[in-house]
């Protein structure tokens, strides 16, 4: 049986997204950027197929920070809720925040990047997964 799309959105409803292909596959990241927007420890994000992701409503109502040196974050101006990052230097590159899907993607996330800048509060899991210190290296990357 095929698999229907994905869905999406964030907190208030106002914005919803699918996304139509499966999930390449996800990660946690410990970078102090995302510690710093979503107020937690890391983040949680998968990637997708270029093409595959697409806002159904609301799309007027999403805002963008784009860092210097990093992908483009973006969320709810209602809510603030995070819900997808764009690659800065390829905009074919999205990632959604697994925390906005509606139900289970059929990934799991597969590495900790960025653990070298974990918050000094949280202890990143012994969970067997493959550790970075700063951003996954490319080849790793494409292959999950």
């Amino acid at each position: 049986m095929a698999r229907m799309s994905l869905t999406g959105g964030c907190l208030c409803e106002a914005v919803r997204f699918e996304v139509s292909e499966p999930l390449h596959g996800a990660l946690y990241c410990h970078c102090t950027r995302c510690q710093r927007r979503t107020g937690t420890a890391f983040s949680v994000s998968a990637l997708t197929v270029p093409g595959s992701f697409r806002i159904t409503r609301g799309e007027d109502l999403v805002r963008s920070y784009q860092p210097a040196d990093g992908w483009g974050k973006a969320f709810c101006g209602e809510c603030g809720s995070h819900l997808f990052s764009t690659g800065r230097d390829d905009p074919d590159l999205l990632a959604v925040r697994m925390g906005a899907l509606d139900e289970d993607p059929g990934v799991r996330p597969s590495f900790h990047q960025f653990v070298d800048y974990a918050a000094a509060w949280d202890v990143v899991p012994d969970d067997g997964l493959p550790r970075y210190g700063e951003a996954v290296p490319v080849d790793v990357r494409q292959a999950t």
